[in-house]
């Protein structure tokens, strides 16, 4: 009861500081950097490692540089999350573009579903948001739900703002069958780490063994749904668009682990050009190929 009614009470903050314009909240933003990169560290151990490991060919200085634009970065994604919670239709619109629409309507005339995969790159969470203009047809987010039920309840309201419709990654062949003859778009995040007892393929992804869901390309080869990567690019600070990228129109001819090798290729591919927009705090090598055979 505590937790809930302490988290009742932040969501209450965080909506007045939402009201904010952009530009008091960059303000904070740059507050908060120092914050995470001078005083506290913020999982500085964490990036240092994961940066070591994608980039050992880089120096340590240059290595040091990504990792500072990563915690300014990180922290003008938290104050735009926050911004999220009342930001206005124009205004995502006038900060998120989606530059090909259109190619969603090339397959829904064919009455083909669309099934598209993104990263933790840019900001993933005004992507969730700007989706819900791409398509009059449904759009489900697939989503890895919080433990706070508060906070998730919180969050799902969110991303639902515009026309995106999140769903749990549990409840997502549920979701899906029941709206099995209605073309939709189905974006899954796909860089997210799956259990260690349910880890089923490891691929390279940023020069290390890398464990992923296989979950999109199941998905493809049942249904036959071509698969695409919403390719986010951030244009300046605030200000983001998005490009839809076919990557396999017949998944039921491909073979085993191509879809899967095809996303995670391409997400690295668009990491290494500008490393500092990955979410690099994030534990994702938690655990190795060896590890799950012990």
């Amino acid at each position: 009861m505590i937790v809930k009614a302490l988290t009742k009470v932040a969501i209450f903050f965080l909506y007045l500081l939402s009201l904010l314009p952009f530009w008091v909240l960059y303000l904070i933003s740059d507050a908060v950097f120092i914050l995470l990169f001078y005083v506290t560290h913020y999982r500085q151990k964490v990036v240092k490692q994961n940066l070591l490991n994608a980039f050992p060919e880089k120096t340590s200085a240059e290595r040091l540089q990504i990792e500072r634009k990563f915690y300014s970065y990180l922290a003008d994604l938290m104050v735009e999350a926050i911004k999220l919670i009342t930001i206005s239709e124009r205004q995502l619109k006038k900060h998120f573009t989606l530059n090909n629409p259109e190619l969603l309507d090339t397959f829904f005339s064919q009455q083909k579903s669309v099934l598209g995969a993104l990263g933790h790159y840019g900001n993933w969470e005004m992507a969730a948001q700007i989706l819900g203009f791409s398509t009059e047809k449904k759009k489900l987010f697939i989503y890895k739900p919080l433990e706070n039920e508060v906070f998730d309840t919180f969050l799902k309201k969110l991303r639902s703002r515009f026309g995106s419709i999140p769903v749990s990654m549990k409840a997502t062949l549920r979701t899906l069958a029941t709206l099995k003859n209605e073309p939709k778009l189905t974006v899954f995040v796909s860089d997210q780490t799956p259990v260690r007892e349910e880890t089923q393929y490891f691929t390279q992804f940023l020069n290390q063994p890398t464990a992923v869901f296989l979950g999109i390309e199941k998905m493809a080869k049942m249904t036959g749904d071509p698969v695409i990567f919403c390719d986010i690019r951030v244009l300046k600070r605030g200000y983001y668009c998005c490009t839809f990228v076919p990557l396999m129109n017949e998944p039921k001819l491909s073979s085993e682990h191509e879809i899967t090798d095809l996303h995670v290729q391409y997400l690295e591919k668009v990491i290494r050009e500008a490393p500092e927009y990955w979410l690099w705090s994030h534990k994702r090598w938690k655990f190795k190929p060896e590890d799950i055979h012990r």
